[in-house]
């Protein structure tokens, strides 16, 4: 039989022979959408347990993604959330609205996936942690900037017009609050939540905790960035209150998926997302049966307009404004929260006014309401 081989591999077209039995599939995967949106360069999750039970022998280092119409190569990365082992395959994709797509995995050396999205712990910058994808880029406030006047709570926004990964870059120069051509930093946070952050709400009030105090990289790109930040126990209303935030981005989205882990002692705890909200006049979306509030700030002079949204997958939420912020309200009952907020910069040339902006709101909750549905065959 070796020799047969052999023979075969010297025979002309041997090399089309082999190849096709490297794009032999192991796993073939159905990826349906039934909403009524276009899915343009969508992160998915595909259970790594489901893939195994059809491909057992899978090799890690050693399998590609192909689409099965055309045989290219789908972007992936193997999800770990923390773990040693392997939980989810993640793959990038569009799939047309009302339409089905096919993927394979084949054995064979993937091609290298371009690097989407980053985060680290910034120590040079009083402990700041910031994270980024190949559209926008956040950073919250760490331990060391808590005693300093310029200390800041909330969610901040760096505002970006290119797709590569710019936070190393800025980090290092230091000079990120005037636009070079990729963006800059001039969302103003200071003793706020920010855009989008989450706080306990008793009493008309809002208890901010200290900044983060320790942190965690669950997966670091290249198409998803997931993180966790734990914050010290403070008082709430004279009751004692921890929560732990998992944050993660993916690669073509404007919005972070945040799950807040609270505990008290209460049945349940009132808590807040807030957008903090400018002196000028600007443009408000509060729409409390779908859970979204999105914000088109004033003209920040020739920086531009930044967009800013919170959305909650359940809906049907109180929202209401006060001196500071637009207030998303809600309870939070024993379980995780989990809930989504985003941003956008009018010289991003992508979204560039309100009307962009609402509407790639309202496409978005839809697109939770209605995930992409995987069957692995």
């Amino acid at each position: 039989m070796k020799k047969v081989f052999a023979f075969l591999l010297l025979l002309p077209g041997a090399s089309f022979f082999v190849q096709a039995q490297t794009n032999v599939a192991k796993t073939t995967i159905i990826v349906n959408n039934s909403s009524d949106i276009e899915r343009v360069g969508e992160v998915l999750s595909i259970s790594w347990a489901a893939i195994i039970t059809k491909y057992p022998g899978i090799d890690t280092a050693n399998f590609k993604v192909l689409d099965a119409a055309t045989k290219k190569e789908i972007p992936f990365q193997l999800e770990h959330k923390g773990e040693a082992a392997v939980q989810n395959l993640l793959v990038q994709l569009s799939i047309k609205a009302k339409q089905n797509t096919k993927l394979l995995i084949v054995a064979g050396k993937p091609s290298t996936v371009i690097k989407k999205t980053y985060g680290r712990y910034v120590p040079e910058r009083y402990d700041d942690f910031a994270w980024e994808n190949d559209k926008v880029a956040n950073r919250m406030y760490g331990k060391a900037l808590e005693n300093r006047n310029d200390n800041a709570f909330g969610i901040d926004i760096w505002v970006k017009r290119t797709n590569k990964l710019v936070i190393n870059d800025w980090y290092k120069t230091g000079d990120y609050h005037k636009d070079h051509g990729d963006g800059m930093d001039y969302y103003s946070v200071g003793l706020t939540l920010g855009a989008g952050d989450i706080a306990p709400y008793i009493n008309d009030s809002v208890y901010y905790s200290k900044n983060y105090h320790n942190w965690k990289v669950l997966d670091n790109g290249p198409l998803r960035t997931s993180f966790q930040l734990g914050y010290d126990e403070w008082d709430v209303a004279g009751k004692p209150v921890k929560v732990v935030k998992t944050i993660s981005l993916d690669a073509g989205s404007h919005f972070n998926r945040i799950q807040a882990d609270y505990s008290y002692s209460d049945a349940a705890l009132p808590v807040v997302i807030g957008i903090v909200k400018r002196a000028e006049p600007g443009v408000i979306l509060m729409d409390e049966q779908q859970g979204i509030m999105g914000y088109w700030e004033p003209e920040y002079g020739v920086d531009g307009t930044t967009g800013v949204a919170t959305i909650i997958p359940g809906g049907k939420v109180k929202m209401n404004t006060d001196k500071v912020h637009l207030l998303t309200h809600t309870l939070v009952k024993k379980e995780p929260i989990v809930y989504y907020s985003g941003s956008a910069w009018s010289k991003g040339k992508e979204i560039t006014t309100e009307k962009e902006w609402f509407k790639y709101l309202n496409d978005f909750k839809q697109k939770l309401n209605q995930p992409l549905k995987v069957n692995v065959l």
